[in-house]
């Protein structure tokens, strides 16, 4: 059996998934784009050492700060691991929709036909982009991502198939509830030392890839350069992860079959149950 556990930040799916692991005897493999970082720990909400409580997790820390890791190499690295481990429970958890896309569907990577798009605005490279897909879920201020969709060769790809016996499972809660709950998920990393990480890794490795692109870390570096100060830096890492949510729940609304469940912060037990429930139904 194969489950996707999926959902923004801070509703519960590290704790669910070392619940489920324990009562199926299942492996744990992360589906989140910037865990596969060594050293991205605090700003990421990396698992810890402590709360895997023995269970196998796969294609974390595998990569370093320097590396460029793609979709692309994620799902060579993450059929490796379902070819190894077939015939046992396996848990994708993380909230990257298109690397569980990749892993779990006959995702196919057209080739690139690069262009100059750099005469183009934002917004300009959106509409372009909107006028090929109508329905394309891409945030408008991601230009890396744009200017790739639009580079692809054959834009309009078949619709990908399922390629395994998958239960989907999301976390939810309500938008007021999951706002509060990331703001003090901030508070709480500074509080870790997510500003001495993010500083430490600066100061090692300079601007790479991955510390331009990641929240909680992109903020802090123009802090540390000095264009904003150090709560507006904790601010925006607060509105970006609000927006990143919400744009989480749209991908998987549009992309994947996701079963919703809405998180008993009170009483977690009861959510885990009822997931129990759903998961053992068409057992």
């Amino acid at each position: 059996m194969i489950m996707g556990i999926v959902g923004p930040t801070g509703v519960g799916k590290t704790k669910l998934s070392i619940m489920l692991a324990k009562k199926y005897q299942a492996i744990i493999i992360n589906a989140d784009a910037c865990q596969v970082y060594k050293e991205l720990n605090i700003g990421t909400a990396k698992i810890k050492e402590e709360e895997k409580e023995g269970i196998g997790h796969y294609l974390l820390d595998i990569k370093e700060v320097t590396d460029d890791y793609s979709v692309c190499d994620y799902q060579k690295d993450i059929r490796k691991l379902l070819n190894k481990y077939q015939g046992q429970n396996i848990i994708l958890v993380g909230g990257t929709g298109l690397y569980l896309k990749s892993a779990l569907y006959d995702y196919e990577f057209s080739p690139l036909e690069v262009k100059d798009y750099s005469a183009y605005s934002n917004e300009e490279l959106y509409e372009m982009a909107k006028k090929v897909d109508s329905n394309l879920v891409i945030d408008k201020h991601n230009r890396r991502r744009l200017e790739n969709y639009l580079n692809r060769v054959n834009k309009k790809i078949k619709e990908p198939k399922l390629l395994y016996d998958v239960k989907f499972i999301g976390l939810t809660t309500d938008r007021q509830t999951l706002y509060k709950r990331i703001d003090q998920r901030v508070e709480e990393m500074f509080k870790e030392g997510l500003l001495e990480e993010v500083k430490g890794l600066y100061q090692k490795y300079g601007l790479t890839k991955i510390l331009s692109r990641a929240i909680g870390y992109k903020e802090i570096i123009k802090y540390l350069d000095g264009e904003i100060t150090l709560e507006e830096a904790k601010e925006e890492i607060k509105k970006n992860s609000r927006h990143y949510a919400k744009r989480q729940y749209t991908w998987f609304n549009n992309q994947m079959p996701i079963k919703w469940f809405e998180t008993n912060f009170e009483n977690f037990s009861k959510t885990y149950q009822e997931i129990i429930n759903y998961i053992e139904k068409d057992a």
